[in-house]
């Protein structure tokens, strides 16, 4: 077997104190197929390069932003293969943008932008590129996610009738923002996070899960939206009906203020035959409760799995896998990707079904379908742009 280099990572923002940057580099890192070696990691300069001394970066591959960042590792002969985005939503479709243009793969945080208009541009330039840009929806990286799409898509579960996905969390039950929490902040500004909040910051994740494990296609949805802290300018709870071509009916929830659920990931599909569900918080069981017969658990590593569930299971069962494993899949998958993509071959299994530039675009259209649905009292029932 031939040599093969660790793709080239770099990364910005995500810094000193960001959650969600560890959570990349840990999961870049955990099958050896990615090294993070450039990066311009805040918006502080000299905060960022100190940062970056940390992580074992090389002086000359700290960047002050991420337009230095373009022009010194279009330069370098070992230039990065790919940039992680790691940033506050406002800033994706400028960063994603500038890079593809200079001919660097994109991995991207959800939302991929702020705004319809900005999905629907960085959308197009992924396609007319040919620049390989992936988006982080996390649950489609678990392998029982992967079992129940396989699952629904045999017919398992018969015609799927009706579907329940919710995420709810506690977090930010209280004015956390104006106490100094950074995170809440930019995430409660329109300005930075775009017009939706609950239902843009996890209903995206609830909408893909959903999308991903069924294969329905969104046909309309009605929203009713709320803020329940006071002098909050976006949602911290949304409520959404969905009608799916071909009849089928869903129910999604995200709030940001539900006491008692520190990641309450849920997803139900009920269909015809049986039903099956999954629960990000036990994310190594899927219920199958078939029509006639016994309601089974099916555990992650079993010999039966298929081999989407497989490729993406990485210890023995009994032995708990989750959230960081579930990140590390989509690394995997994206590395294959853009592996293959260099080598003029198919990818494998890890590297299909991926959440790419057009699912992050189904992500904007349905949020913004949500915020407007929500103030047409008159006309609640709206098609999303992409669905």
């Amino acid at each position: 077997m031939s040599y093969q280099r660790p793709l080239r990572l770099g990364m910005v923002g995500g810094g000193q104190g960001a959650y969600i940057g560890n959570i990349h580099r840990i999961s870049s890192r955990l099958d050896g197929a990615w090294q993070l070696v450039a990066g311009a990691f805040d918006v502080d300069a000299e905060r960022g390069r100190a940062f970056a001394l940390t992580q074992g970066i090389a002086p000359d591959r700290s960047y002050g932003d991420y337009m230095e960042m373009i022009a010194g590792e279009r330069a370098r002969e070992d230039r990065i293969d790919a940039v992680a985005i790691c940033t506050p939503n406002f800033t994706h479709y400028p960063i994603a943008r500038a890079f593809i243009e200079a001919g660097f793969d994109v991995i991207c945080e959800k939302p991929i932008t702020a705004t319809l208009e900005d999905a629907i541009a960085l959308e197009k330039l992924t396609r007319e590129s040919g620049r390989f840009v992936g988006v982080t929806y996390t649950y489609s990286g678990y392998p029982m996610v992967h079992e129940a799409r396989v699952r629904v898509a045999a017919g398992e579960i018969g015609r799927v009738r009706t579907v329940q996905v919710e995420y709810p969390l506690e977090w930010m039950a209280t004015a956390i923002e104006q106490q100094g929490n950074a995170q809440a902040s930019w995430r409660t500004d329109p300005k930075k996070n775009g017009r939706g909040g609950s239902i843009g910051d996890i209903g995206t994740h609830a909408y893909h899960l959903a999308g991903f494990v069924t294969g329905l296609k969104l046909e309309s949805l009605t929203a009713d939206l709320a803020t329940f802290v006071e002098g909050r300018a976006l949602d911290d709870n949304a409520h959404v009906m969905l009608r799916y071509e071909g009849g089928a009916r869903g129910l999604l929830w995200s709030s940001q203020v539900a006491l008692g659920n520190s990641n309450g990931v849920r997803l139900r599909v009920f269909g015809e035959k049986g039903s099956l569900s999954w629960f990000q918080e036990q994310p190594n069981d899927l219920v199958l409760a078939p029509l006639d017969g016994r309601t089974q658990i099916i555990k992650r590593g079993a010999d039966d799995l298929s081999d989407d569930a497989k490729v993406r299971t990485r210890t023995p069962p009994g032995h708990p896998e989750g959230y960081l494993e579930a990140f590390a899949n989509l690394y995997a998958g994206f590395a294959e990707t853009i592996r293959a993509r260099q080598s003029g071959r198919e990818p494998g299994v890890i590297g299909q079904n991926l959440p790419s530039a057009y699912d992050g675009l189904k992500g904007v259209a349905f949020v913004d379908a949500v915020v407007d649905s929500h103030e047409a009292e008159g006309q609640p029932w709206l098609t999303p742009v992409a669905v």
